[in-house]
């Protein structure tokens, strides 16, 4: 069965709703990418409209940002400091945005959405 963005079937009392159509193609929902720490590995998907999305699988570098001076550099992940958006997400280290990680620059807080924007940007907390 695919996966769909669509409004629920159930309200949140219980109710059922009407059904009144079919699932439409524009309501299709693909599995997330979790995007983790290691070597980098991308992959380019064509989205409905013809455009492209990068998919980011895995990275161990990312551009961070210094809000003091305003510059950017491209700096190794160490490691994986937390998640805020899940507990399992933080469980199993997974890199969304607002995800914090240690860098060599220092902690830095995950600005981009790596799933679709196949970028990390951060900047330093």
């Amino acid at each position: 069965m695919a996966r769909s963005q669509a409004r629920s079937k159930r309200r949140y009392t219980g109710k059922k709703y009407k059904h009144f159509r079919k699932k439409r193609k524009r309501e299709l929902e693909r599995p997330p990418i979790e995007t983790e720490i290691g070597g980098e590995k991308k992959k380019q998907q064509r989205v409905l409209g013809g455009r492209l999305k990068l998919k980011l699988f895995s990275a161990s570098y990312l551009n961070v940002t210094d809000p003091n001076t305003n510059k950017t550099k491209k700096v190794k992940i160490l490691r994986f400091e937390s998640n805020e958006a899940s507990k399992d997400l933080n469980r199993r280290h997974i890199l969304t945005k607002g995800a914090i990680v240690e860098t060599e620059l220092g902690k830095a807080k995950i600005t981009s959405r790596p799933g679709q924007h196949g970028v990390l940007n951060a900047v330093l907390v």
